[in-house]
């Protein structure tokens, strides 16, 4: 094992966010379990292991602990599929395995598709998410709201971008329009041409050195293609979309972490389907703001919003100062996130119990057969 002395000129390349160990407790009791272990960052993860970067040039393949590439179980004993390495964690290695995972500052989580509670990490350690959405039949206020909800949860800043604004028939400022109420509540929404590097420097002051941001969609939002212009080369696939509903195939397979040459790293993603709350999110940070404050001055204070009388957010409906379909959607949303708040304490719960009965069982064990 080379006991050397981390890069940290190298790290900071790729985004690391601490000047030492000694910045972080939690970093610095993990750097002194585990001696001449040394910090990477992950760029890439598969279902075999992941890759992993120590600087701005290249990575290295390295295994994934035993208990990660067990089944995920959420048990007292087992790891969660949040609690292992995603793309943009950071962790200590020793060149060939994964010791240890080091604490995250933000992560964009959803709850993972299944019949059991669990949740996926989409990206750890990211200052800023472009919420990519195209200027054809992707674009959907709705689904970008959910988005927000989900990227705010996670501590990230969003950024909307609009793409695809030198098609044929793109009306960027009807799209600026639609989305004006999150723009009052300071959501940076930028329309852009993806393929054109002079509208794609817009980016740029989210993109400084040591910054990290993440590119979110669905697919065929052109996520791939602002990678590729920002880069400067064409290292991503990018696909055409259907003509009739402008949904794309999934040219990006896995999730990416790439150094720009800004200095900045980028994370691409596949795009996703399903954009489930985990439960743990403010509805704020969805973009209703607004819509909050205006609830507290309902008459009731569990108003539900329906048909309730002195509901203030009903009268704002009726004066036009509020659309519909956004309300209908921050309810909708409201309901998925107390519904995952409820299965989220009742799997908390049952690990809190299996704790328990584990501890207690090996007492008896102990007590049974006692060790010599």
């Amino acid at each position: 094992m080379d006991h050397a002395a981390p890069d940290f000129a190298s790290l900071r390349q790729i985004g690391w966010p601490w000047a030492g160990a000694a910045e972080d407790p939690a970093w610095q009791a993990l750097a002194e379990a585990h001696p001449g272990a040394r910090p990477a960052r992950v760029i890439e993860q598969h279902r075999t292991g992941y890759v992993l970067a120590d600087g701005p040039q290249g990575g290295f393949r390295a295994e994934s602990p035993p208990e990660w590439q067990r089944r995920p179980v959420f048990t007292a004993d087992g790891v969660p599929l949040h609690e292992r390495a995603a793309v943009g964690d950071w962790v200590l290695q020793d060149g060939r395995r994964i010791l240890a995972l080091l604490p995250r500052l933000t992560a964009i989580k959803r709850a993972a598709a299944g019949e059991h509670y669990q949740q996926q990490v989409i990206a750890a350690n990211v200052d800023t998410a472009f919420v990519v959405c195209g200027l054809d039949a992707d674009f959907n206020p709705r689904r970008i709201e959910r988005y927000l909800l989900l990227v705010g949860g996670g501590g990230v800043k969003p950024v909307v971008v609009l793409t695809k604004a030198d098609r044929d028939g793109a009306d960027a400022d009807a799209a600026l329009a639609a989305l004006a109420d999150l723009r009052a509540q300071g959501v940076p929404v930028l329309a852009l041409n993806a393929r054109d590097p002079s509208t794609a420097e817009a980016l740029s002051p989210w993109l400084g050195p040591g910054r990290t941001a993440v590119l979110v969609g669905s697919s065929g939002a052109g996520k791939s293609t602002v990678t590729n212009t920002l880069l400067g080369e064409e290292r991503m696939k990018t696909g055409a979309v259907r003509e009739h509903d402008s949904r794309g195939r999934h040219t990006t397979t896995h999730r990416a972490l790439i150094a720009l040459p800004s200095g900045a790293c980028l994370i691409d993603t596949p795009g996703m389907r399903e954009l489930k709350p985990t439960g743990e999110e403010e509805l704020a940070d969805g973009g209703f703001a607004d819509i909050e404050e205006l609830a507290s001055q309902c008459r009731f204070s569990d108003c539900a919003h329906r048909a309730e009388p002195g509901c203030a957010i009903r009268a704002a409906i009726a004066a036009g100062t509020l659309d519909a379909a956004r309300v209908a959607n921050y309810l909708k949303l409201r309901d998925e996130v107390a519904g995952a708040a409820d299965r989220l304490a009742t799997r908390l719960a049952q690990k809190a119990d299996a704790r328990v009965q584990n501890k207690a069982l090996r007492k008896r064990l102990d007590q049974k057969y006692p060790r010599r």
